[in-house]
């Protein structure tokens, strides 16, 4: 096991009801901006329960979040922010809208000349306003951690930071938020959920069976709950379960001391700059090609990963990988991701575009052994097709 630095200061609080903690995580003489999407938490009964809990609060709204959130959004309600002189943060919703306050917050604060520094040139993160999460779309882990993506339309990048002065000082989580969620966000949220844990998890050995247990853990949960979910919204057990393995999948425990990929999500993230896919869509589509295409350097992983999740220990060394493999698109299917670009209606003669994004961002060396260069990429592409 690798040497490891953690550190999480995030609360929780979990359950039916939860909402009302509120009033208290609050300070009751801060000024509030609630930021959420579309509306739907107003469908769902949340927005209320929110309102209610910020009894004797001051607060405004922000509303209009985009699903990939978009970097003139953000920046529109950082000018809200300043003009409101607005104390707290509260972000409703799902990853796209946490990650989005994530990236507001700190823009906030940012003394540099442009907050897109922070994402297209590492600039440091200083500081950030305070903020909380009410999570409704169990998905992305970000109620939990200090990562944000963000998009910028007019340059077609989708772009990432992380800071720990971005970490939430609070996040609540009551599974009853999530009964109302059309069934393409239920699948993408375990899709998203399965697909980190697997770029913490199947990379090579490094003696850290607590970690690789815990992953094993979490991915086995998400087979056996993910199909009751689909099948009945209300199973507030089979709810529970999905949302606490999202915020275990990305909260910065099973990634400890073990390698890490992540190459999925960023040839994923293109994806989507490129053609507006979901993204748990890319990811179910990579993710099968990646580990094919890597299957010589991610054997051990991977005939550990066939036999502890999918049980499969019979046949040869390749065998019993590509039925690991063929289980893994299966269960994506199976949730209602499909898995392959033709799936979908997209120009795949664009893929060479996706491969000079790639390169345009850096994104040269990726994998755990930063071996996947940009002809790997483009490979990987084909086989997506």
């Amino acid at each position: 096991m690798n040497n490891f630095s953690l550190y999480n200061p995030v609360k929780i609080h979990f359950g039916e009801g939860q909402i009302k903690q509120l009033s208290t995580e609050i300070p009751k003489d801060a000024k509030v901006l609630i930021s959420y999407g579309g509306g739907s938490i107003k469908a769902n009964a949340v927005y209320q329960q929110v309102i209610d809990a910020l009894q004797g609060h001051a607060y405004i709204e922000f509303s209009g979040i985009e699903p990939n959130p978009e970097y003139e959004t953000c920046m529109k309600a950082v000018a809200l922010i300043k003009k409101e002189k607005i104390d707290f943060v509260l972000a409703v919703g799902g990853g796209s809208i946490i990650d989005a306050t994530k990236f507001i917050v700190a823009a906030v604060d940012y003394e540099g000349k442009d907050p897109w520094d922070i994402l297209a040139k590492g600039a440091e993160v200083t500081s950030a306003i305070p903020y909380g999460t009410v999570l409704t779309l169990p998905a992305t882990g970000s109620e939990m951690n200090a990562g944000s993506v963000i998009s910028r339309r007019e340059f077609g990048d989708k772009l990432a930071f992380d800071s720990p002065h971005v970490f939430p000082k609070f996040s609540i989580l009551d599974p009853v938020t999530t009964y109302t969620l059309p069934i393409r966000q239920v699948t993408n949220g375990i899709v998203d959920a399965f697909v980190h844990v697997m770029e913490q998890y199947l990379t090579y050995p490094a003696n850290a069976p607590i970690q690789d247990r815990f992953a094993e853990g979490i991915l086995l949960t998400l087979i056996e709950e993910g199909p009751k979910a689909l099948e009945n919204p209300k199973d507030y057990d089979a709810r529970a379960n999905i949302m606490w393995c999202a915020t275990m999948a990305l909260n910065g425990l099973i990634n400890q001391g073990v390698p890490q990929d992540w190459a999925t999500h960023m040839i994923g993230h293109e994806l989507t700059a490129m053609y507006g896919l979901d993204h748990a869509q890319t990811l179910a589509i990579v993710l099968p090609n990646i580990i094919n295409y890597k299957r010589d350097k991610k054997e051990a992983k991977l005939l550990q990963y066939a036999e502890r999740v999918w049980n499969i220990t019979k046949g040869n060394t390749n065998e019993r990988i590509d039925a690991a493999i063929e289980k893994t698109r299966a269960f994506f299917e199976a949730m209602g991701a499909k898995t392959k670009l033709s799936g979908y209606d997209v120009d795949t003669s664009k893929l060479p575009d996706i491969v000079s994004a790639l390169e345009r961002h850096n994104m040269v060396a990726l994998g755990e052994h930063k071996d996947i260069a940009i002809s790997d990429s483009k490979k990987i592409l084909e086989m997506c097709i």
